[in-house]
């Protein structure tokens, strides 16, 4: 069993490498051909059917490059595919989402306070929104609607708004957030594999068969990569925000989401704009950094917006956290509600270690920790993972008044 379990992390860490070093080759080609399209410079010498180019310098040498919307009159002797990098940034992602999420379902996918199901449903619902989203990505993109390249991308918003809220009454707090990262990066690899791609070799197939391309082909793939350009900031925030409970395990979390993408946007047009050449719309950073703030303050679980008691105005300062009458309390809850895991010898099956190496032996381990406590279990909801151990709401405020009157009593 020690070694299965030794095996099993090791596997994880393997995968989710694997997934950085593919998302880094991805995202970085994509960054990079937005860039220079958007950078390119019409003028007159350019061949029949070039739109533009541009000179770069990297590395000690010259790049001379140009673009043609459609195709050169003939097909080149050689021809560099960019799909890989797609490909095996998904294929990686959905492994980490098996070894991970399905592998360990009740701890990390199931939050039965949250809804009581068993893991081979909660999987099957995972593995079906999957397909649900590029299935009604797709058919907006190729109904109507789809003409319209920013109606359709309001639409899509609303989508992935809605999506972000139903995630959070199907999963845990982080994994709504890892799913709601899955379902866009599986719309935008699929992007790749079913719609830029094979409209690419039409292209070729054409031109080797000495027929002139469509030029709709291009049309298409070109508004399916704008999607993936916006696309690719929030889901890169999903993918690391599991690190991060005041992000995914807070009343608002689905609220965040959509801020999330709102940020993408606005973050991807200063880099679009600045790109093509357009000016540097400052006022981006402006709304970004507005945006951001709002996230900072939805995490809090304002009581404004949910009529929680300032437990720190009522609570007693003290000036040490193992000191504080609530104390002999705190330690009994920790040691019901945490210590299965975050002990010398974990009791929870397949655990060997203390995650991240946080023990709750004595005093003095849980008030050198008390921060942690209080943002992943007071604050948040991140631990314990699923609510595993069943953390009441009047559990979590005792962590949040011990802390907070902690804090107040060492300003006195």
């Amino acid at each position: 069993m020690y070694e299965y379990a030794i095996a099993w992390e090791w596997l994880a860490f393997a995968a989710r490498w694997f997934h950085v070093v593919t998302a880094i080759a991805w995202i970085g080609s994509s960054f990079y051909f937005i860039a220079l399209d958007l950078g390119l410079v019409k003028r007159p010498h350019l061949p029949p059917g070039a739109y533009g180019e541009e000179w770069q310098v990297h590395g000690g040498g010259f790049y001379h490059i140009q673009k043609y919307l459609v195709a050169p009159a003939q097909m080149p002797e050689h021809l560099t595919w960019f799909k890989y990098e797609s490909y095996f940034t998904w294929i990686s992602g959905f492994l980490m989402l098996c070894i991970v999420y399905y592998g360990g379902a009740d701890l990390f996918l199931i939050d039965r306070h949250v809804l009581d199901i068993s893991p081979p449903v909660a999987i099957a619902i995972s593995l079906a929104s999957l397909a649900f989203g590029w299935l009604v990505y797709d058919l907006l993109c190729k109904s109507p609607l789809g003409r319209n390249t920013w109606g359709l991308m309001a639409v899509l918003y609303v989508v992935l708004v809605f999506m972000g809220w139903g995630y959070t009454q199907l999963f845990t707090g982080r994994a709504a957030f890892l799913h709601l990262g899955a379902f866009t990066a599986t719309i935008m690899s699929a992007n790749v594999f079913m719609i830029i791609i094979p409209n690419q070799k039409i292209v070729v197939a054409d031109l080797i068969a000495g027929r002139t391309p469509d030029p709709k082909y291009g049309q298409v793939a070109k508004q399916r990569s704008l999607h993936n350009n916006y696309l690719t900031l929030p889901v890169i925030f999903f993918m690391l925000s599991n690190h991060y409970p005041l992000a995914f395990g807070t009343a608002f979390n689905w609220v965040i989401a959509a801020l999330v993408f709102l940020m993408g946007v606005t973050i991807r047009h200063w880099f679009n704009t600045t790109h093509a050449r357009k000016g540097r719309p400052t006022w981006t950073w402006i709304v970004t950094v507005i945006l951001f703030i709002l996230i900072m303050w939805l995490s809090t679980v304002p009581k404004l917006l949910t009529g929680e008691t300032d437990a720190a105005a009522v609570a007693p300062a003290f000036q040490q956290f193992a000191g504080d009458p609530h104390f002999p309390a705190v330690k009994q809850l920790v040691a019901t509600r945490c210590s299965m895991c975050h002990a010398a010898e974990p009791a929870y099956e397949g655990i060997v270690r203390a995650p991240n190496g946080v023990e709750f032996e004595n005093d003095a381990d849980i008030a050198a920790h008390a921060r942690e406590i209080y943002i992943q279990a007071g604050r948040s909801h991140a631990m314990p993972p699923g609510n595993i151990t069943d953390m009441t709401p009047d559990e979590r405020k005792l962590l949040v008044a011990w802390f907070e009157s902690a804090v107040e009593g060492k300003k006195q």
